[in-house]
C-alpha cells in the first residue's frame, strides 16, 4: 500500500561515503546517492549554505534531495562539506575562506562527478552555495545551474556577466520573504543574464522550512533537470525508512 512521503522519509538508493581532493591538497568529505537498479538520468552537484551560519552537506533541502530524488526521479545527488565544514559525515580539511579558496572545492566536485562518469551534471547551490556557483562554477562540464535563495553578497555584476557569456541555463528560485534578496530585486539583478529564469516562490523564506517549501524546490529542480518528471509523487509504494528529526525539517 502506498505510503505518504513525509519530512523524514528515506527512499531506497545506493549511498556511499566519498572523498573529494582539491588542487591545493585538501580532502573534502561527502556522500554520493544514486538510483539502486538503474543508471542516473542526470546528476546534481550540490553546494551548501554558509558554514559559519550552520550550513553543511546535511542542510535539509539537500539531505531530502539525496533521500528522495534517486528513487523518484532517477537522479544522482552529490553532497559534500566545503573546506573546514563539519557534519555527521565528518569534517573537511582546511578552513573557511569566504568563498575564495572554495574555488578549489567547486573544481574538485566537478572533477569527482566527471571522473566517476556521472551523467548530465547540474550545479545546485543554496545561499552561500549560489555564490560559489556564480563566482567559480561556470565550467563546460555542467549543463546548467539552479540557485536557491541567492543573496548576491559575494557574487558581483562581473560574475553575472561571466555567466551571461557562459550561456548555460540558470534557474533562480527566490523566496517571497527572503531575508537578503526578494523576487523583484532578483529579477532586476539577474536581468543582465539573458538565460536566467527567476522564479519567485510565494510564501517561502530563505531557509525553505516546511514540507511544502521543500517539495516546491525539489519539483522545480527536477522539472528543469529532467523535464517531464515533475511534479514528484507524494507517495511511495515500496520499502522506506525514517530518521530522527533535525533542525530545519
Amino acid at each position: 500500500m502506498p505510503q505518504e512521503i513525509r519530512s523524514l522519509t528515506v527512499l531506497p538508493a545506493q549511498r556511499d561515503d566519498v572523498e573529494l581532493h582539491t588542487r591545493d591538497g585538501l580532502t573534502l568529505v561527502g556522500e554520493l546517492a544514486v538510483p539502486v537498479d538503474a543508471e542516473p538520468a542526470a546528476t546534481l552537484v550540490t553546494f551548501h549554505p554558509l558554514p559559519t551560519h550552520g550550513g553543511y552537506m546535511d542542510s535539509h533541502v539537500f539531505r531530502k534531495a539525496a533521500w528522495r530524488l534517486p528513487a523518484l526521479a532517477g537522479l544522482a545527488v552529490l553532497r559534500f562539506n566545503t573546506r573546514g565544514t563539519a557534519s555527521p559525515r565528518g569534517t573537511s580539511q582546511g578552513t573557511f575562506d569566504g568563498g575564495e579558496a572554495e574555488r578549489y572545492d567547486v573544481e574538485a566536485a566537478y572533477e569527482f562527478a566527471q571522473f566517476h562518469g556521472l551523467p548530465r551534471r547540474w550545479a545546485v547551490g543554496w545561499s552561500f552555495g549560489t555564490e560559489l556557483i556564480l563566482k567559480h562554477g561556470d565550467d563546460p562540464s555542467i549543463e546548467g545551474a539552479v540557485l536557491l535563495s541567492p543573496p548576491l553578497h559575494r557574487a558581483t555584476d562581473a560574475d553575472l556577466d561571466r555567466w551571461a557569456a557562459f550561456g548555460r541555463p540558470l534557474v533562480v528560485l527566490v523566496p517571497e520573504h527572503d531575508d537578503y534578496l526578494q523576487p523583484d530585486e532578483a529579477r532586476r539583478r539577474f536581468a543582465r543574464v539573458p538565460q536566467a529564469e527567476v522564479i519567485g516562490v510565494d510564501g517561502a523564506k530563505h531557509l525553505w522550512v516546511g514540507e511544502p517549501a521543500v517539495r516546491r524546490v525539489l519539483d522545480e529542480i527536477v522539472a528543469h533537470v529532467v523535464p517531464g518528471q515533475a511534479p514528484l509523487p507524494t507517495t511511495w509504494d515500496g520499502e522506506t525508512s525514517t530518521v530522527s528529526a533535525a533542525v530545519g525539517d
